[in-house]
């Protein structure tokens, strides 16, 4: 920090305009200060201070908050020799703030573990805190918070403590755990009526589950096992407690679920579970949702830990069926959100049975699955006083794409034709309210893409009569007919006949603003699978995409719409292909000129994202199939939309959102047309360059990656493409190069990298004789430490394909000077890059190794493994020579990669 350690006063007095100063911007200055002073060395006296001083709630937890963030982050800070005495410090705070407030203690319990997780010398650390506590009630509550934490912090990513630690530490943790559980079953006999004491105890005891280190014996038959069934039998158990032991019996089956390992304990569990049926036919009796909730959880959980019992040995022992009757008695209930807490356990079972496609277990199963779809259906109804369609994205709409999506998991069990035919028959033989109607055709829709449509009467049957529907249905019916007459385009590819009075039907969905965007995407479908029979009707689909906008229709819809048109288009004769793809472009063509004549004429800037959008879906699917040697039927109407492109571009150059857009239609332009587009590469590569210098928007260098995949083997290319790249990566390693440039800017890293990897697929000796390859392998090495997934992939795919290029003989002519330019590459930064990677995998990223390489740099690899630290400041080993050597055998052997 300038200016050196501040004093208390001071610190007191930003902490107090942090939580409370009526000004914003001075609470903005009080946490940037804060924020500065928690970097500093100064943050270890200061926040010790301040928890000895105990002037205030805010003061403390600030200080407390400190702490752990510094044991955390910073531990390497402090010399070994001053570990023991924060250890007495911060038990001495926590003992005397222990009644101040519980987010002190939280905040301090924290500190105490991840410092006893990184200090290797504190031994056995359980059972110095138990011995220095258990005997001081006033004591309890806290000890048994740190001992709540300890475990929850064995894995935490916050805390780089490499695996031997842990392993250490979790060996420790499991030696002294059934000293923790007698602590707790003592606590839990002596709380009496303390709720909040009962709550901690159970919160612990699921922690220690959540680790896996109690022993299975010795909880099979503890005292506190029958404790935590009593509290959820109980009627009168309060909401808290109920959440607290339903959490802990959920962490406990969580933790067997390698059941054969643990049978003792998974018995207990499982009679204990199945005990609770009456319990929760109580808690529905008496509405309390709540409760209702915390049983199907445990129910859920009990399921999904014995789920391989039931599918081998279904009914028998812990394979016991009544498991699935639970669930079903849940699916029962009245809230949906109740059945939902299930789905995952019904995916995973139908996941684990159409592996097994064993046709007599399927028949054990089936009954099961026909009452919850029976269920499903039952939850998907709308209100019967539901005015309106359905909502898709209120929570009630959230929950019915998810009873879709497991609808078409499971359904092989009964058989999408055989449920298909029951539901229909529902509809048919009797005259149910709208909505069951509504949501028997909604579980139709989910499974109508899973049925053979070839030869179906009843499907045919189906649409015939979803066709015919009066317009005086409820408009909830209409539209989910209309959402299963798009589910059903296979079988209007099977049957054309069908074709015109489908389309009818969509017709007077799409003039009907409730039911328009619903039939667009209908009718975007049957365009994508009926293409060759849509062709004759694509004179229809011309005039609805003219008049878009007098439809009213979502930005989804119309770009969906025009989307099926554009997939019609690619199957006309390549003769009509131009003039019928001008057509459909000239109405955005048209609006985009408007919109920059009226910005002329005003002053103002309007958005042309809209219309962007439209061409860039137009060319994305518009592929005819072109012979070589053919004219591509786009390229004439690609170059006479150029102009209006590049002007709408310079027009909106400052924006980064619209020039997004501009290069993502340009994109799929290019790739429309492919070498057709040959025309534009000069004056579009101009116009990027020009506009990147002032404006570095990221997408320039995606759309630069576009024009190298496309033209990089093209000799006469080569250069100018070369000269882009220069261009290009000069204001981008200046806006890298910034403070936390890399990290402010990981789009940027993810474009220019795909970049130059395209560059190294398509034209490697042009990139490699060149004198930007130093400073792309440079900002590459820095960029390896960048904690961004898309950003990190694209730097490794970089650095892996460089390599590559020269150590893989594809029996090119040029593999001889590529493989002699990487050498030189490798032997200048070959140690330096892979020093970088080891160091990033161990102390910067979740593991990204590179096997890929390994060969050609083991003894980097080597030089870099010495260099990596034995220890840990808290005096842990994390590695050992072995590990070393292990590690280095297994990369260096290894030729798939992983990440």
């Amino acid at each position: 920090m300038e200016g050196g350690k501040p004093s208390l006063p001071l610190v007191y007095q930003a902490v107090q305009a942090l939580y409370h100063d009526p000004d914003p911007a001075g609470k903005e200055r009080a946490s940037v200060w804060l924020g500065e002073l928690q970097r500093s060395m100064y943050a270890w006296e200061i926040s010790d201070q301040l928890l000895q001083l105990k002037q205030d709630v805010e003061s403390c937890y600030f200080a407390a908050q400190t702490m752990k963030m510094k044991i955390q982050t910073a531990f390497y800070e402090l010399p070994p020799e001053t570990h023991t005495s924060l250890r007495d410090s911060l038990l001495s705070h926590i003992q005397n703030l222990k009644d101040l407030s519980p987010i002190i203690v939280t905040q301090l319990a924290l500190a105490i573990a991840d410092l006893a997780l990184q200090m290797a010398s504190w031994k056995g650390c359980v059972h110095t805190l138990i011995e220095k506590y258990s005997n001081d009630i006033s004591s309890m509550p806290f000890l048994i918070e740190i001992l709540t934490v300890l475990p929850e912090e064995v894995h935490s990513r916050s805390l780089r403590i490499g695996a031997n630690r842990r392993t250490e530490i979790i060996e420790d943790l499991a030696y002294y755990s059934t000293t923790v559980v007698t602590l707790l079953v003592t606590c839990a006999e002596k709380s009496g009526h303390d709720e909040k004491m009962l709550i901690k105890v159970f919160r612990c005891l699921g922690s220690w589950f959540n680790l896996g280190v109690l022993d299975n014996n010795f909880m099979a038959s503890n005292q506190l096992l029958m404790i935590l069934f009593q509290v959820l039998q109980r009627d009168e158990t309060s909401t808290n407690l109920h959440e607290a032991a339903s959490d802990c019996v959920c962490s406990a089956l969580y933790a067997i679920e390698n059941v054969a390992i643990h049978v003792p304990l998974a018995m207990q569990l499982f009679q204990g579970v199945l005990s609770l049926e009456t319990a929760y036919h109580m808690a529905v009796a008496r509405e309390d949702l709540d409760k209702v909730l915390n049983y199907c959880r445990i129910f859920t959980e009990l399921c999904e830990t014995f789920l391989e019992m039931t599918v081998r040995t279904p009914g028998q022992g812990m394979g016991d069926l009544r498991t699935l009757e639970l669930l079903l008695i849940c699916a029962g209930h009245p809230q949906y959100e109740v059945v939902e807490i299930s789905f995952n356990f019904w995916y995973r079972l139908g996941e684990h049975l159409y592996k097994m496609n064993d046709p007599a277990l399927h028949r054990v199963f089936k009954p099961y699955i026909q009452r919850l779809l029976h269920s499903l259906a039952r939850h998907c109804q709308l209100d019967p006083d539901h005015e309106g369609v359905p909502e898709d994205t209120d929570d009630f709409g959230e929950f019915r794409m998810r009873v879709s999506d497991l609808v078409k998991d499971v359904i092989f069990l009964v058989g999408s034709m055989e449920c298909f035919s029951q539901l229909y028959s529902t509809l048919k033989e009797g005259n149910p309210p709208w909505e069951v109607t509504e949501a028997v055709l909604f579980i139709m829709a989910s499974i109508a893409k899973s049925i053979d449509p070839e030869n179906n009467p009843t499907l045919t049957e189906v649409l015939e009569q979803i066709v015919l529907l009066p317009e005086t249905v409820h408009l909830a019916v209409r539209y989910t007919s209309i959402e299963l007459v798009g589910e059903m385009s296979e079988v209007i590819d099977r049957n054309p006949c069908m074709l015109d009075p489908v389309l009818n039907f969509l017709m007077k969905g799409l003039r009907e603003k409730p039911l328009a965007s619903v039939a667009a995407k209908a009718i975007h479908n049957i365009c994508s699978v009926c293409r060759d029979h849509m062709a004759q009707h694509f004179q229809g689909l011309l005039d609805i995409a003219r008049s878009l906008d007098s439809f009213a229709l979502s930005t989804d819809a119309a770009v969906g719409l025009l989307k099926g048109t554009a997939l019609v288009l690619a199957r006309l004769p390549l003769e009509k292909i131009a003039e019928c793809l001008n057509d459909l472009c000239a109405v955005q063509v048209m609006a985009l000129r408007k919109l920059l004549a009226q910005d002329s004429s005003t002053g103002k800037s309007s958005d042309p994202t809209v219309w962007l959008d439209r061409l860039a879906v137009i060319f994305r699917h518009t592929n005819p199939i072109v012979e070589n040697g053919q004219t591509h039927p786009c390229q004439k109407v690609i170059q006479e939309i150029w102009p209006v492109l590049s002007e709408t571009l310079n027009a909106h150059q400052n924006d980064n959102r619209i020039v997004e857009r501009c290069c993502r239609c340009l994109r799929f332009a290019v790739r429309c047309v492919g070498k057709g587009s040959a025309s534009l590469l000069q004056p579009l590569v101009t116009q990027m360059v020009s506009v990147y210098q002032v404006y570095p928007h990221s997408c320039f260098l995606y759309l630069g990656s576009i024009l190298v995949d496309e033209y990089g083997m093209e000799e006469g290319c080569r250069q100018g493409l070369l000269d882009m790249l220069q261009a290009l990566c000069m204001p981008t390693f200046q806006l890298l190069e910034q403070p936390n440039g890399l990290r402010n800017h990981p789009d940027t890293v993810d474009d220019l990298f795909r970049l130059a990897t395209r560059f190294v697929q398509r034209s490697p000796v042009t990139l490699l004789n060149s004198s930007i390859i130093v400073h792309i392998i440079q900002c590459a090495i820095a960029a390896t430490t960048l904690d961004h997934r898309d950003a990190n992939c694209s730097v490794m795919k970089f650095i892996r394909d460089l390599i590559h290029t020269g150590v893989t003989n594809d029996h090119e002519d040029d593999f001889e000077m590529r493989k002699r330019l990487i050498g030189q590459v490798m032997e200048q930064h070959g140690l330096q890059l892979v020093t970088q990677l080891i160091n990033t995998c161990c102390f910067c990223l979740p593991p990204y190794t590179l096997p890929d390489v390994a060969e050609t740099f083991c003894r980097w690899l080597e030089t870099a493994l010495k260099g990596l630290p034995k220890e840990t400041a808290g005096g842990a080993v994390t590695v050992t020579h072995k590990q070393l050597t292990d590690f280095h055998k297994q990369v260096t052997r290894s030729y798939l990669c992983k990440n």
